[in-house]
C-alpha cells in the first residue's frame, strides 16, 4: 500500500485521537470527579471516572508500583505493532485497515492520557436491568469495534479463500482478455 492510500487510514486514526481526547477534556471540564449524569434513564449516564487499570477498568485495583509503567509499555508496543500492521497491508480490503486505524487511534488516544495523568479518563456508563458494564470512553469503543472490523474480515472478508489466505486482487495482468498485444 503506497502512502496515498494508507493517508484515510492515518487521518481516520487521527480523527480517533482528537475526538477521544476532545470528548475527554470536556469531561473533565463539565463534570465533577466522580459525578453522575444521567442521559437515559435506566440504561446509559456520564460519569466521570479514572482508570488506573487496562481496558474496562482491568487491574484498576492492583497496587503494583510497575503496573502503570507496564500498561504505557503494553499500549506502545501493542501501537507500534497495529501501525506496523497498517503500513505494511497491501491487499487488506478497507474492513481491515479501517479496523487496525480504529484501533490505532483508540490504543494512542488512551496511552496519552496514561502518560499525561497516569490514568484514563472513562465517562460512558451503561447499565440495564441490575447489569452494570465498567466506564469506559470513545477511544475504548474505537478499539472494540476495530477489533471486530479486523475479527469480520478474517472470518467473513469476500478477500480470503476458505483457508484464510489472501486471494490476489484481480488486476489488469490477471484478466483471461488482458494478454499483451503487439502493436503494428
Amino acid at each position: 500500500m503506497n502512502s496515498s492510500t494508507r493517508t484515510p487510514f492515518l487521518i481516520l486514526a487521527g480523527a480517533v485521537i482528537l475526538a477521544d481526547q476532545l470528548t475527554k477534556f470536556a469531561v473533565a471540564r463539565d463534570l465533577r470527579l466522580g459525578e453522575i449524569r444521567p442521559v437515559v434513564e435506566g440504561v446509559f449516564n456520564l460519569t466521570y471516572t479514572l482508570n488506573r487499570g487496562a481496558a474496562f477498568s482491568l487491574l484498576a485495583d492492583s497496587s503494583s508500583s510497575l503496573k502503570l509503567g507496564l500498561l504505557i509499555l503494553v499500549s506502545v508496543v501493542a501501537s507500534v505493532i497495529v501501525l506496523a500492521m497498517l503500513w505494511r497491508s497491501r491487499q487488506e480490503s478497507w474492513v481491515a485497515r479501517t479496523g487496525l486505524a480504529l484501533i490505532l487511534g483508540g490504543a494512542l488516544g488512551n496511552l496519552l492520557d496514561r502518560i499525561r495523568n497516569g490514568s484514563v479518563i472513562d465517562f460512558l456508563d451503561f447499565h440495564f436491568r441490575g447489569h452494570h458494564w465498567p466506564a469506559f470512553n470513545l477511544a475504548d469503543a474505537t478499539i472494540v469495534v476495530g477489533a471486530l472490523l479486523v475479527l469480520c474480515e478474517i472470518f467473513f472478508g469476500a478477500e480470503h479463500s476458505s483457508r484464510g489466505e489472501m486471494k490476489p486482487s484481480p488486476g489488469p495482468s490477471s484478466r483471461p482478455d488482458a494478454s499483451p498485444r503487439a502493436e503494428s
